[in-house]
């Protein structure tokens, strides 16, 4: 579950918004940390939402949701620990100094005192290095910060005021039913619906793209090169023959590397 956009900032009225009225995930809502406290405003194409090339976006007929039952506030080390051990990961608050958004590996300790929250992540479990006792979250700025997308931070001095203002939420089970929320024609002819329904303009050539700034995103139908394709006869690589070309070729897993990029926006 991802998308806390409609549900407002901190951890525990998102959680209590899902209770309410469940969530979608990334393959409805992709992440974009915003929501209607920062310039975008609830619709029903927001919960799920899907576009076809040059033609407007859309609610699907049908899509998962998924829930919580309980839900609740809590603070401190021992609280922490107790509901990450018994029922799994929790929403933290922490302040952000330049230090934590510079922070690549260690044990994170903050110098500055500052705990004025500004940013949730998650607290995944914890640790002690050589009597140092930390912290694991998760955070949401990509996995070239910190280690992999993740940090250890301090653990029982309230770092960065991460145990101060925390937040757990048990899942409801909507899987085993296979459960799917119907889209109503209320939700498909909402008016708000109309600010995010808007899939473009494309444009059809390279220059044109470069020329004008409103164009949002990019389908070029065909391109012309007027200086013709580059490349040596033969190809730089050494050809093989047709015998020799291998049966199974994965570029997911070369010798155990995997040489694709992220398969999601």
């Amino acid at each position: 579950m991802e998308d806390f956009g409609c549900s407002g900032g901190d951890s525990i009225n998102a959680y209590r918004y899902i209770h309410n009225h469940n969530i979608t995930d990334e393959t409805c809502a992709i992440y974009r940390g915003r929501g209607h406290t920062n310039g975008v405003e609830c619709s029903p194409i927001l919960r799920c939402k899907n576009c076809n090339p040059h033609e407007d976006c859309f609610i699907p007929d049908e899509f998962y949701e998924y829930g919580i039952d309980e839900f609740g506030s809590l603070s401190g080390e021992a609280k922490m620990q107790q509901e990450i051990y018994q029922r799994g990961p929790i929403a933290c608050g922490v302040a952000v100094t330049q230090e934590f958004l510079n922070y690549t590996s260690g044990i994170f300790h903050d110098k500055t005192g500052n705990k004025d929250i500004d940013h949730e992540i998650s607290v995944v479990g914890w640790g002690e290095e050589n009597g140092d006792k930390y912290w694991i979250l998760r955070n949401s700025w990509g996995s070239h910060w910190g280690l992999d997308g993740f940090a250890k931070v301090a653990r029982g001095i309230d770092n960065i005021g991460i145990e101060d203002d925390c937040a757990f939420g048990v899942p409801r089970d909507t899987w085993t039913d296979n459960y799917k929320h119907v889209t109503t024609d209320s939700e498909r002819n909402d008016r708000k619906n109309k600010k995010q329904e808007k899939n473009g303009p494309y444009p059809e050539s390279t220059e044109e793209n470069l020329q004008d700034s409103s164009y949002q995103a990019c389908a070029i139908f065909t391109e012309y090169f007027p200086r013709g394709e580059k490349h040596t006869e033969p190809r730089s690589w050494e050809l093989l023959g047709a015998a020799d070309v291998p049966r199974d070729v994965d570029w997911r897993n070369v010798n155990g590397s995997n040489y694709l990029s992220w398969n999601k926006n």
